[in-house]
């Protein structure tokens, strides 16, 4: 088995232990024969990855340019709502229909630019929609922990791949918990970013006020090396940050001492799974061990979190969601009467029914005599969300909270009940709402055997505290489980 891990690879690859060709194959062939038990990958694509290999095997034997790019021969996987030109984008939908961007999305463009292997991409819920990855139209992903159970959303096919080593590091999206409360269920680290720190450039529309491309990795310090890559700038996204980009590697070092981290307590109460509460109760009392300071912060507006995101999110999925028409590329239905009976048909056929319930919540809210009622109104609850984060940061430097309230349900168990759902996100979704940065960590097991994930939220732009805190506690308590799905 090729060692995993972005420095073994490196390692193994730079020494001649194995060739980049041969830890692509590695990849391609976990992803392949994996695939009909996870359904993790949408796309696989042996040839593109294998010419990629290829070149930078013959850039390692003629030592031609840097061969010390960060992320030389890495395989990755990337969620298949970011474009990746030669590789197709669906966003588990079948209103693309057999879509292939002309271009890469700007994480994309750094992630080949540093030396990664791209190896396929990810299934997904449709549009990003989904807490359990149950809304593809290309089936669901399975869990690799117990493939009865779901993945987590929408980001679960790259939360399984690095969940089952199939990858040591994957991209996904994030616009209320997708990348988090995927990574608490599958056991493997994901951050959100601030938004602003990643471009959206090539990233598929969801909620634009909320998305952010994120990073699935098995330490702090592989999603570290990714996000030094990804970050910074994008003229190409207004909305892309100029702020200064650490080396996050290099800050994992240091001690805890002196850190005050805030337990928001009443985010531990009512509907927490009790397991769920001890093992982040339990990883409280490890940075206590480590020197961290424990305070108690107030975050009085978290209640209304759930209701706010999903009357913000679907206003805007209302609009992104708009331009799948069938007329300029993508799905079109056939047999169409005139003109608006194939707009009608088109995205009746072309939609599943998550993304249908969310464009109607979407275009209700933003309706004439019900913008003031809803969205207006809950976009002073987002004011009042960040004013909560704000006065919170002024106590501590972190907040610790659970990442999921349940492990990993039964597939179908919540499918029937869209409100129970919803509520998968009630710990994730606020991050979105203030833009700052949050992290999930593998901090435990249920009595059965799945994974426990706590998350950790920073101030803005302060992901460089979050993979310090993660990298502190995955040397303090190693999570040294495997899934029962996992590659040779």
């Amino acid at each position: 088995m090729v060692p995993y891990g972005i420095e073994s690879i490196r390692e193994r690859i730079f020494s001649r232990a194995s060739s980049v060709q041969q830890v692509a194959n590695h990849a391609l062939e976990a992803a392949e024969s994996l695939n009909e038990t996870l359904n993790a990958f949408l796309e696989i694509d042996r040839q593109g990855a294998s010419s990629c290999a290829e070149q930078l095997d013959r850039v390692l034997d003629q030592k031609a340019g840097d061969v010390r790019l960060p992320l030389f021969g890495v395989p990755i996987a990337i969620k298949d709502n970011i474009c990746v030109r030669g590789m197709q984008t669906s966003c588990g939908s079948r209103i693309l229909g057999d879509y292939h961007p002309p271009y890469d999305a700007t994480a994309v463009e750094r992630l080949r630019a540093a030396g990664a292997v791209l190896i396929g991409k990810t299934n997904c819920d449709e549009f990003a929609m989904g807490s359990s990855n149950e809304n593809s139209a290309f089936g669901p992903v399975r869990n690799p922990w117990d493939t009865e159970r779901v993945p987590g959303g929408s980001s679960g096919g790259s939360a399984a791949a690095v969940a089952a080593r199939i990858v040591p590091v994957a991209l996904g999206s994030d616009t209320g918990g997708s990348v988090r409360q995927p990574a608490a269920l599958c056991g493997v680290v994901g951050l959100k970013p601030t938004y602003g720190r990643v471009s959206r450039y090539g990233l598929v529309a969801f909620g634009s006020s909320l998305d952010q491309i994120g990073i699935f990795g098995l330490s702090a310090r592989d999603v570290a090396r990714v996000l030094g890559v990804i970050a910074g700038r994008d003229a190409h996204d207004a909305t892309s940050a100029a702020v200064p980009v650490p080396d996050y590697v290099e800050e994992l070092k240091g001690e805890l001492k002196g850190m005050r981290l805030g337990v928001p307590r009443a985010l531990f109460g009512e509907g927490l799974d009790d397991e769920v509460r001890r093992s982040v109760e339990s990883a409280i009392g490890v940075y206590r061990e480590l020197g961290a300071e424990i305070v108690e912060v107030e975050l009085p507006h978290a209640k209304y979190s759930i209701a706010c995101y999903y009357i913000i999110a679907t206003a805007e999925a209302s609009s992104n969601l708009a331009r799948y028409d069938g007329v300029r590329y993508g799905f079109r239905a056939e047999e169409a009467d005139d003109l608006i009976d194939m707009y009608c048909r088109t995205r009746d056929q072309g939609f599943g029914p998550e993304v249908k319930r969310r464009i109607m919540l979407g275009t209700f809210v933003l309706s004439s005599g019900y913008y003031d009622a809803y969205y207006r109104k809950a976009q002073q609850v987002r004011t009042l969300i960040k004013e909560d984060f704000r006065r919170a940061f002024e106590r501590c430097d972190a907040i610790v909270t659970p990442t999921s309230p349940t492990p990993a349900f039964l597939l179908g168990e919540k499918t029937g009940d869209p409100l129970t759902m919803y509520l998968s996100d009630i710990y994730t979704c606020i991050v979105n709402l203030a833009g700052v940065p949050g992290i999930s960590v593998p901090c435990g097991l249920s009595s059965i055997g799945l994974p426990i994930g706590m998350q950790l939220i920073g101030r803005h732009w302060d992901e460089a505290l979050l993979l310090k805190l993660t990298h502190a506690y995955e040397n303090a308590r190693p999570f040294t489980a495997l899934p029962r799905v996992v590659a040779n």
